[in-house]
């Protein structure tokens, strides 16, 4: 019973630093979301720079289109934290049980994490999809989750899953160069008489922004392409009233990049990508280790008062 209160808490304060996270960087999210979707030979970019895509929304005055698709996005990210942060406490504990170690080896933890992230993709799809469409939608113009999901075949609320499950090689990365560097700094502080039970805030938001750069440096192609692949048409409208939406693939994707950008098409927006992944990480790892013991305090509580009061039920 132990070992589900613990994944349980492990996943709740996961899943609410995404949440606080994913809301105070949305409208950078919205900015590199933009950026990365439009893919153009050099002379035609409409967005030369991030900070284009800032001032396109201030100048048109559409300020609150900056957190189009916000509701979804937060909706797909405290799913996708709680699965996953589950999924992989779970796996943890599971494999420690079986193989009757006391610890886990790095090559065991990146398979453990890329199952979890794996589940996690599967559950999450269709609200990514939904959410990169509203983000790259023109400003003003986003559509609702319901009528965004629905107004193609479901199959497209899939669009860019394979890239996903290869994706998972992110935050199996990214979570298993965090929790290595998190013990050897407990460790240290244990051999130094300080306090080895958590993280400060400070070293828990270095820790998750360089375990993220990291993950983002490695796994960056794929990342613009499955934005590229999930972003809204320009034209909907009038695709549909012709021979409708195109397919796109990740190897037509790729080909376009390079046929239009070259090779550093491919790295088109990686400095943004960093900026923003590395502090929503760094927030959300920050968040979660210093709420974990607070939120494990309090499933604990619960689970005392729903025994207390089966005990007193079954005197009566």
């Amino acid at each position: 019973m132990s070992l589900d209160l613990e994944s349980i808490s492990e996943a709740t304060s996961g899943a609410v630093g995404a949440l606080l996270s994913t809301t105070i960087l949305y409208p950078l999210d919205t900015c590199k979301t933009k950026y990365q979707a439009e893919i153009r030979a050099h002379g035609q970019q409409r967005y030369r720079n991030l900070s284009d895509v800032f001032w396109e929304a201030i100048s048109t005055r559409q300020y609150l289109s900056l957190y189009q698709g916000l509701g979804t996005k937060n909706l797909q990210s405290v799913i996708s934290q709680f699965v996953y942060f589950y999924g992989y406490s779970s796996f943890k504990r599971l494999y420690l049980k079986k193989s009757g170690s006391k610890s886990i080896g790095t090559k065991a933890n990146l398979l453990l994490a890329a199952a979890a992230g794996a589940c996690t993709a599967l559950v999450t799809q269709p609200l990514d999809t939904a959410s990169s469409r509203m983000q790259t939608s023109a400003f003003g113009k986003s559509k609702g989750l319901l009528e965004t999901l629905t107004e193609g075949r479901w199959s497209e609320a899939f669009d860019g899953l394979g890239i996903s499950l290869i994706l998972t090689s992110n935050p199996a990365i990214q979570y298993t160069v965090f929790d290595q560097l998190k013990q050897r700094l407990l460790t240290v502080k244990q051999s130094t008489g300080s306090s080895p039970e958590a993280l400060s805030a400070f070293s828990a938001f270095m820790l998750g922004a360089l375990s993220k750069s990291i993950a983002t440096v490695l796994t960056y192609p794929l990342i613009r392409c499955k934005v590229m692949i999930q972003a809204a048409d320009e034209n909907d409208d009038a695709a549909k009233g012709t021979q409708g939406k195109r397919k796109k693939t990740m190897a037509g994707v790729l080909f376009a990049i390079w046929r239009k950008e070259g090779i550093l098409g491919y790295f088109k927006g990686l400095h943004a990508q960093i900026l923003k992944t590395v502090l929503s990480s760094a927030l959300l790892l920050m968040i979660k280790e210093k709420i974990s013991k607070a939120t494990w305090i309090m499933i604990l509580a619960i689970r005392r008062y729903l025994f207390l009061s089966r005990v007193k039920k079954n005197y009566k």
